[in-house]
């Protein structure tokens, strides 16, 4: 277990508590008492009720407790098959092996593969978007994809924001193409991210420190932000000690592994490009957005690119430019164009923020900044560019760019903000979502809010007492929450030191994004019949309340847990909550993973349908070169 001190590692098949204190003869004794009660209570119901009985039995927990000190964790937990509720213990025995992948598939990503985007257009970047396998085609793997030889547990944050393993990236290709730029440097068998940048060679909290001079980073209103084409994401890896949170976003592309170098870093993000779909967020997500150098044509095309950064922009929010054409005056040599092009360029630029109603703040060196309108009053009144009709901003799933205006709430005065303005962080993480308050989420009300954040506390609760690893900072990092809803569990987790990307099922009944950016927290749409937009190897855990229940009858449950499998560490943990049904044929496959698992009961009690499935993935790798013959 290469890396980790293997002492301290979690085994969810280890005894959850210290031993009971009752003397082992007691329980044996009690044991027996309980068969020859039950055996003559079923004789003399004729065994009727007692066969209806087992048939709604809703636990393969045996409770065994001793007298007045019974805890959460003294039980005994029993996985044999014999819950019968379905019919499952005669195929319980029947374990299917799922094989591992060849080495060549290490860093594969499904649905940005590079083979199959060049059956796809180059116009607008469209073969980089997200094309997934086809199952009809039988093109969905079967198989485990295998870390690199000698992959290694990454540093623990913060540590992880300036290193990594050389054997878990083995991609040298970014020292070379951009040395003299300060992004990463290659140290015998790790890498180093000194924070440079192609527009900030004197790092990234320099230049983030030029930024706060020209708008307030300090003051909690801006807690979320998003970084297009972000390089090794030093933008957002640097913001984190300001208490912003970045998605950083980059296509998969010649700039080998940009986005596994910010995971590897533990600093959140996501493979995705500016084509033709909408990125898989909600509208007014974000309270800034940012390019450096991106080299993604905003004034081509009508505009759609910043249109799209508009849809996703609160209202108020700011968009930082660096790079060309700004201070072009200066550069245009250095950037071998000329002066008359980057001239052009820029004055179509203007144009276009312009015609989305933002005011543009500054221009001062390298940076210019634009800010979003509070609400659409004005821009109704003298609209450049038409509004979107009758259609849902937050639909953004295959959803197509337009190059209409998405408009803003209703207000009733100049200076309302559209969609009410939100707390300053971090109040705003406890605080009624506008969203919510507001009763555009249906179903959800303010109290169903705070119920909810209420139940995540216990419920973490309950999780840190089974996974004693789960509070000790340092051995979890990246963490994704499937089924997010309203963000409780990445809420219940603020005060540690990791961050959760909060997935919203395209398929759950209510689309809850909004309220979750709203909250000052991030995450993305995501179809789990599909593979995610990332990297083999991105989470340390991975969370997952009610998926395979949402996702039956929808697509195969081991094509999802093999997703899973794909995108977790070796040595990563999981935690499933679902109904026991589910959970016992979800053991048997995760059998066949290389996965430790255990099933334990609610955090309510034995007698509760749901339980919780903890798992850890064993560690594994592709063989070395050496040992290839």
């Amino acid at each position: 277990m290469a890396g980790a001190d293997s002492a301290s590692l979690y085994h969810p098949t280890s005894k959850l508590s210290k031993p009971s204190a009752c003397r082992k003869t007691n329980i044996y004794t009690l044991v027996v008492i309980l068969c020859v009660v039950s055996y003559l209570v079923g004789s003399y119901q004729k065994g009727a009720a007692l066969i209806s009985s087992a048939k709604t039995t809703t636990s393969n927990v045996l409770n065994v407790p001793c007298a007045k000190t019974s805890t959460a964790g003294n039980h005994r937990l029993d996985f044999s098959s014999h819950h019968n509720a379905t019919g499952l213990a005669a195929e319980a025995t029947v374990v299917k092996k799922y094989p591992r992948c060849g080495v060549e598939y290490s860093e594969y990503t499904p649905c940005e593969d590079h083979g199959r985007s060049l059956r796809y257009t180059r116009t607008r970047m469209i073969y980089r978007e997200r094309h997934c396998p086809e199952r009809e085609k039988g093109e969905i793997l079967k198989c485990r994809i295998p870390a690199p030889a000698g992959y290694r547990n990454p540093f623990p944050w913060p540590k992880s924001r300036d290193l990594a393993w050389f054997a878990n990236v083995p991609h040298r290709e970014l020292t070379v193409e951009k040395a003299g730029q300060n992004w990463i440097r290659f140290e015998g068998n790790r890498f180093r991210f000194p924070g440079g940048g192609t527009m900030f060679p004197k790092g990234a909290d320099a230049y983030i420190d030029n930024i706060g001079k020209l708008i307030n980073l300090r003051d909690g209103s801006i807690r979320s932000a998003i970084d297009t084409g972000c390089g090794v994401a030093s933008w957002g890896a640097f913001l984190l000690s300001r208490d912003i949170l970045t998605m950083s976003l980059a296509p998969r592309d010649t700039h080998e592994a940009q986005v596994q170098f910010a995971l590897e870093r533990g600093v959140p993000a996501l493979i995705g490009v500016l084509a033709s779909k909408r990125l898989p967020f909600p509208s007014r997500a974000f309270d800034m957005a940012h390019c450096s150098r991106c080299l993604i044509r905003w004034a081509e095309y009508d505009g759609v690119y910043l249109n799209e950064v508009d849809r996703l922009l609160r209202p108020g929010g700011f968009w930082v430019l660096s790079g060309p054409p700004i201070n072009w005056k200066r550069h245009w040599k250095g950037w071998e164009r000329t002066k008359e092009d980057l001239n052009e360029e820029q004055t179509k630029l203007e144009n276009v923020a312009k015609s989305l109603c933002w005011k543009k703040l500054v221009e001062k060196g390298d940076i210019a900044i634009w800010q979003k309108p509070k609400n659409h009053l004005d821009c109704k009144a003298n609209h450049k560019r038409p509004f979107c009709q009758a259609e849902d901003p937050d639909k953004a799933w295959y959803t197509d760019m337009q190059t209409c205006l998405s408009p803003l709430p209703e207000v009733s005065g100049r200076e309302e903000t559209a969609g009410r303005a939100l707390k300053t962080w971090p109040k705003r993480l406890n605080a009624v979502p506008p969203r919510i308050s507001m009763g555009t989420v249906e179903g959800v009300t303010a109290e169903t809010f705070n119920k909810d954040s209420e139940l995540w506390r216990k419920r973490l609760s309950h999780y840190k007492k089974v996974n004693n690893q789960l509070g000790k900072p340092g051995r979890y990092r990246n963490l994704l929450d499937m089924n997010a809803y309203l963000g409780g569990f990445a809420a219940a987790l603020i005060d540690d030191p990791v961050w959760v990307m909060n997935v919203v099922p395209v398929q759950a009944k209510v689309n809850t994004l909004g309220v979750i950016y709203e909250r000052g927290l991030i995450g993305t749409y995501q179809d789990w019949c599909e593979a995610m937009s990332t990297y083999p190897r991105t989470y340390d855990l991975i969370h997952a309340d009610s998926v395979f229940s949402l996702y039956s009858n929808r697509c195969e449950m081991e094509d999802i847990v093999l997703e899973m499998d794909r995108i977790l560490r070796p040595e990563g943990s999981v935690i499933i909550r679902d109904d026991v049904d589910v959970l016992l044929k979800l053991k048997r496959i995760v059998s066949g993973m290389e996965w430790d698992s255990q099933i334990v009961d609610h955090e309510d009690g034995p007698l509760h349908r749901h339980k919780l499935l903890f798992a850890v993935k064993k560690y594994w790798t592709a063989p070395s070169p050496s040992n290839h013959h």
